[in-house]
């Protein structure tokens, strides 16, 4: 709003300091004569007889709408984001780019037809520059609409944690070409809206906000088994933001070389937070405490290592013998 309103300021301060300065020029009589001047300078455009008046007239006209158009459609793109979270914001992005794309056309068409181009000498030439642009934009153009797509369908919304070519984050933005995805650690990734429609792309959020993370331990084979299991378990529970429902499950996965091989499972209800490394840290931590608490054996890697004799003192123990 504040940036309307500023440039509606501009807008009056420019229009007033160019009525003064042509009233003056009129006074002068320095603007009349330039005017018949210009007059005097004309040109056919198919049907139409056009000046150089013609022409700066219709220019400062064309300039006012599209200033006009940019600054409605700011304003009214502001106001359907405002106060918009959750599955809303994505429908507000998507209307609110549709009503910037239309206004920026309907000002663009009433600028031309300002200046007293007209429109229907521009079908020809407009369907050949379409299809030259066509081939020369096809990728930009498949992520404009791509970026539409995604708004519309729903599939992907800001917020949701995904995964693309290794990328790992959350949804920032969706713009009109490419959307921002933000990981953990802070850095992000443009990744262009076609990708998104032509690649898998993983949304660990998009039925269920919920997320699966599992840690595996290690333990010596005289150890317990089901209290192994309610030790992990009671561990898990010690941090704060993973879930009591589903509960964290400890189950034995492997024997290992070393030991008994257990995975614990647990899930989070607020992945969007990130720090998820954290959250796994904190569950190791509390695993590490319960299970050396409890006296539970966390075995070294054990080697059996065999060594034979040289062939020399083989047969020197030969010979003596």
């Amino acid at each position: 709003a504040l940036r309307g309103v500023a440039a509606v300021r501009l807008l009056e301060r420019t229009v007033s300091w160019a009525a003064w300065m042509g009233m003056l020029l009129w006074v002068s009589g320095v603007l009349p004569a330039v005017m018949r001047q210009l007059d005097a300078i004309t040109w056919k455009m198919g049907g139409t007889q056009m000046s150089v008046t013609d022409l700066i007239e219709g220019a400062l006209t064309a300039g006012a709408l599209m200033l006009l158009a940019l600054w409605a459609s700011s304003y009214l793109e502001e106001r359907l984001l405002r106060q918009a979270t959750g599955a809303t914001l994505s429908v507000r992005k998507a209307v609110a780019k549709a009503t910037r794309a239309f206004m920026l056309f309907l000002g663009l068409m009433l600028g031309l037809s300002a200046v007293g181009i007209d429109l229907t000498a521009l079908s020809v030439l407009g369907g050949a520059m379409g299809v030259g642009i066509g081939f020369g934009l096809q990728k930009l153009a498949a992520s404009y609409i791509s970026g539409f797509l995604v708004l519309a369908e729903r599939s992907l919304r800001i917020g949701d944690l995904v995964r693309v070519g290794g990328f790992e984050g959350s949804i920032a933005d969706i713009r009109t070409r490419y959307t921002v995805i933000r990981a953990t650690n802070g850095s992000e990734a443009l990744v262009p809206n076609e990708t998104l429609m032509t690649s898998t792309v993983e949304n660990l959020s998009f039925s269920d906000s919920r997320l699966n993370q599992s840690t595996t331990i290690t333990v010596g084979y005289d150890s317990d088994a089901a209290q192994v299991q309610r030790l992990l378990e009671q561990a898990a529970l010690q941090c704060s933001r993973v879930l009591r429902q589903p509960a964290p499950a400890a189950l034995l996965n492997n024997f290992g070389a070393d030991g008994l091989e257990f995975t614990l499972s647990y899930w989070l209800g607020d992945p969007e937070n990130g720090g998820l490394d954290g959250v796994r840290s904190q569950v190791n931590l509390a695993i590490l405490d319960a299970l050396r608490g409890a006296g539970v054996d966390i075995p070294y890697p054990q080697r059996v290592l065999h060594i034979n004799p040289p062939e020399s003192a083989s047969a020197a123990v030969a010979g003596a013998g």
